[in-house]
């Protein structure tokens, strides 16, 4: 079990309406994997704890990775499922997104998720005068951001060799530009050599992961 996070702030019981509502971005073709196990997981202790959920399965979804360049535009004229995905996203309370590390990198479908609906207008925004090359405000109202990871590489070769790219990925490129300042971010691996009794710990700490960030209403 990790420590908690320096700057960790939780959603505490008394301050929230039974109303409050958790984004879920899942990205894993495969339906048994312990990816899957993790997001039913992690849904069943939310929904426990008294929120509501939104939740997409980017692969059985068939959300399309693919930003044209029409789109760019923070007025452009988006298609439905991306509006419903920004609107989502711009309303959440709470943000949990499970990915493999796959070369150090979210699969291609989160990448396009993250292109597509983490958009200017959205999810930040350049302040007036600002023609975009400065450091954007961001603009989510969610206090948590919580980014579970599964992975086949130990975590010394992960930080030492490859530097955790995902973690400045998150942390500081993705959510942390848009305003989420309470981050929380957890590797479970190896996953190729696991046991069911480890699978079945790690399954335990996405539930007091969970609790510990967005308790009980």
């Amino acid at each position: 079990m990790q420590n908690k996070d320096k700057n960790e702030c939780y959603v505490k019981t008394g301050e929230i309406q039974t109303t409050m509502r958790i984004t879920v971005i899942l990205a894993h073709p495969d339906k048994a994997s312990l990816n899957h196990a993790i997001a039913r997981t992690a849904i069943e202790r939310i929904e426990e704890n008294g929120y509501s959920v939104s939740f997409h399965d980017l692969y059985t979804e068939n959300f399309d990775p693919l930003l044209f360049g029409d789109e760019i535009p923070k007025d452009a004229i988006l298609p439905e499922v991306v509006k419903e995905h920004c609107e989502e996203i711009r309303q959440a309370h709470g943000i949990i997104v499970i990915h493999p590390n796959w070369w150090g990198q979210p699969p291609a479908i989160l990448k396009g998720w993250i292109d597509r609906v983490i958009r200017p207008g959205v999810a930040y925004e350049f302040l007036e005068g600002d023609s975009g090359e400065g450091i954007p405000r961001g603009l989510l109202t969610a206090k948590v951001a919580i980014v579970f990871n599964t992975s086949n590489t130990g975590v010394e070769r992960e930080q030492q060799t490859f530097g955790d790219p995902l973690e400045t990925i998150w942390r500081n490129c993705v959510f942390g530009l848009c305003g989420i300042t309470v981050f929380h971010r957890r590797t479970f691996g190896i996953v190729v050599t696991s046991t069911e009794s480890e699978r079945r710990r790690w399954l335990q700490e996405v539930r007091e992961t969970i609790d510990r960030f967005f308790p009980e209403t």
